[in-house]
């Protein structure tokens, strides 16, 4: 008999493919649990996959009393209550680096579409406007990206794949984490100290409660008039309220955004600015990346169940 495994949060048929020919689904299809499933059911899932965002408190975890491991699809893990689960005995398992790549990927694209304009320049070929030899105020040209100073905030896998392809742009980088690494960039005490110096702030670091809405109204007026921001982490570490304010009042020059506190994400004062390009939370959504990131679960599922530890289990609580 195959192994149980809850599904906990709500996630593509095709995505579930590869575990469900190795362990028998309870898909809950996004829903609480309890509505889904009897508590007889329940009662007896020892292993839960979820996405890291999902909130995952101790009150749900006490809905699985023989519950010993949280498997989480991708890097993220912010939803979980550590605590709640190290007190539980749980063990919580997740993808680190497994979508690195292209996450970075998408940090350079949202830059590079941000500051070079390119959802206005699209926009003014499709209107015939450049054919008609229309004068724009939106097409006069761009600091492009030698001597750039970039600002990398956190310096993760995901960091320092974004530092090294800002680096093979010709672009100064440097960068602000809890610790100072060996790397060929500039170290900055804090995150002020990085904002005051760069001209684009990557956002790279992990979601959490030391991160929540870090990148406030103070840092957004640090990086100035020609600033910009890029996010591909995650939407509460950026307050959206004051991202606003900054971009409707030309605080800073624009924004590229991949997450968002909300999720997804509506039309509202944010997607109407014309300064802002964004994403629907693809950064990790490439093809390796996936297959990547299912290897690491059928990693740690399997482990689990064969009794050993999981070999990517996140380690701080």
């Amino acid at each position: 008999m195959a192994d149980k495994v809850l599904v906990y949060s709500r996630f593509p048929k095709s995505m579930m493919a590869r575990f469900a020919e190795r362990f028998e689904l309870l898909d809950t299809g996004g829903k609480p649990a309890h509505e889904v499933f009897s508590a007889r059911e329940l009662g007896g899932i020892r292993a839960l996959l979820t996405a890291g965002g999902s909130p995952l408190g101790a009150d749900a975890m006490d809905l699985f009393p023989k519950l010993g491991a949280i498997v989480c699809y991708g890097t993220g893990y912010d939803g979980v209550d550590l605590k709640a689960a190290a007190a539980r005995n749980i063990a919580v398992g997740h993808s680190p680096g497994a979508n690195a790549a292209s996450v970075a990927d998408i940090a350079m694209t949202l830059m590079l579409a941000t500051t070079r304009r390119i959802l206005v320049a699209d926009q003014y070929v499709r209107s015939g406007d450049w054919s008609a030899s229309k004068q724009s105020p939106m097409m006069r040209p761009q600091a492009g990206m030698p001597d750039r100073r970039i600002g990398v905030y956190g310096m993760g896998q995901i960091g320092r794949k974004i530092a090294a392809r800002c680096a093979a742009f010709e672009s100064e980088v440097g960068y602000f984490s809890r610790s100072k690494y060996d790397l060929p960039y500039q170290y900055f005490p804090t995150l002020e100290a990085l904002a005051d110096w760069c001209s684009v702030l990557m956002i790279a670091v992990r979601a959490g409660a030391e991160t929540q809405h870090v990148i406030n109204a103070d840092i957004l007026r640090r990086l100035g008039a020609d600033g910009y921001v890029v996010n591909i982490s995650r939407g509460s570490v950026i307050d959206q309220k004051a991202l606003i304010a900054a971009l409707t009042e030309r605080t800073i020059a624009g924004a590229g955004l991949d997450v968002f506190e909300k999720e997804p994400h509506a039309p509202d004062a944010l997607t109407a600015l014309p300064n802002v390009v964004f994403a629907p939370h693809i950064g990790g959504h490439t093809l390796e990346s996936h297959v990547a990131m299912q290897n690491c679960v059928l990693a740690n599922l399997s482990a689990f169940f064969e009794g050993k530890p999981l070999p990517y289990e996140v380690k701080s609580a």
